[in-house]
């Protein structure tokens, strides 16, 4: 089902570095956002625009969340190479 209501600042902020970071640890996106994400990250999943994808193997061996296919349909994306590029970002150029 097509998500229906708007998203806040922070979970288009922890979908975006999701998106162009993934696959991605909540740790690494707390590290990137300067807060935690539990809670945002939490609401993307029962939302299906982000799924988990295995565990990170260092020790702890952290859950890694990427992008579903409900996050391309929410977004009228066919793959995700239709990403805008991050400006002074040569690995997404």
């Amino acid at each position: 089902k097509p998500v229906s209501r708007r998203l806040s600042t922070a979970a288009l902020e922890v979908l975006a570095i999701i998106a162009y970071q993934q696959p991605i640890t909540r740790a690494e996106i707390e590290v990137i956002r300067g807060v935690k994400s539990e809670r945002v990250i939490k609401n993307l999943l029962e939302k299906g625009l982000i799924k988990e994808a295995g565990y990170k193997r260092v020790p702890g061996k952290p859950l890694l969340y990427i992008t579903s296919d409900d996050f391309l349909k929410a977004f009228g994306l066919s793959s995700l190479d239709e990403l805008p590029a991050i400006e002074g970002d040569s690995d997404n150029v």
